[in-house]
């Protein structure tokens, strides 16, 4: 199951990854490791591939068992906390970030070319994912997902940003530029033919610099990697994942 993963952490108290295409039992458009249960995919199937994912972070974390957690995400800047058990059997909310205190859940972002973005206080038991696309960049759901952090206790984020389309593979109207641009200057880029293009990872980058978050930023185009979903190269496809635990403490 590695092997589907194209970034697997561990971090002090928490456990973190990104899975890649390869692996998982989704065929046709959908081949590989989906995650996502909205796209026309076999519901079984993405059950099955999502019960891997669990797997494989359970036992980083010594888990028994992990909750998912999952987002109705719309591409704003709404964040749903989870700070008590009963909240999970709750109807999912439509938002694009989520943050919670309680061990034993597995946080997911969904994602073909948007940003996923995991977050975390090992100190204060505060974990955290986001899914940015450009109107979520715009929106300022980094910014949303950070403070509803604090405000349960988080002082010291870390952050890790998973793969994205790349500045040069996201071509825009140029007025989707000057929109981005004008929310977040070093989002505007310039795409491989020279058109208008925007950069969201790096928006969303400096967006969590200047929330004085540590972060690293790992590197991958989704567009020009076959070994991820990329809606804007195939269309109907299937989705990644960013997904973030807690690791259990062996004291």
């Amino acid at each position: 199951m590695d092997r589907a993963w194209w970034s697997l952490q561990r971090r002090d108290d928490a456990a973190l990854g990104f899975t890649a295409r390869d692996g998982g039992y989704s065929t046709g458009d959908f081949q590989g490791l989906n995650l996502g249960a909205h796209v026309g995919d076999d519901a079984e199937t993405v059950e099955r591939n999502r019960a891997e994912v669990l797997d494989t972070l359970a036992r980083m974390s010594g888990a028994r068992a992990l909750r998912p957690v999952f987002m109705n995400q719309v591409h704003g800047a709404e964040v749903r906390v989870i700070t008590e058990v009963a909240q999970l059997d709750e109807p999912t909310p439509a938002t694009d970030g989520v943050v919670t205190t309680l061990p034993d859940v597995a946080l997911f972002t969904l994602v073909a070319d948007c940003v996923p973005i995991l977050l975390y206080d090992n100190a204060a038991g505060v974990l955290a994912a986001a899914h940015a696309g450009r109107a979520g960049m715009v929106a300022g759901v980094v910014r949303a997902t950070v403070n509803a952090m604090r405000e349960v206790g988080a002082a010291s984020i870390e952050a890790v940003v998973g793969p994205a389309v790349c500045g040069r593979c996201y071509e825009v109207p140029e007025h989707m530029r000057a929109e981005a641009a004008a929310a977040e200057p070093v989002s505007a880029a310039v795409s491989w033919t020279g058109t208008a293009a925007i950069d969201v990872a790096a928006g969303v980058v400096e967006q969590l610099h200047r929330e004085g978050i540590s972060l690293s930023w790992l590197p991958g185009c989704t567009k020009e990697t076959d070994r991820l979903f990329s809606h804007r190269r195939d269309g109907r496809t299937g989705r990644g994942a960013g997904v973030i635990a807690r690791v259990q403490r062996r004291d």
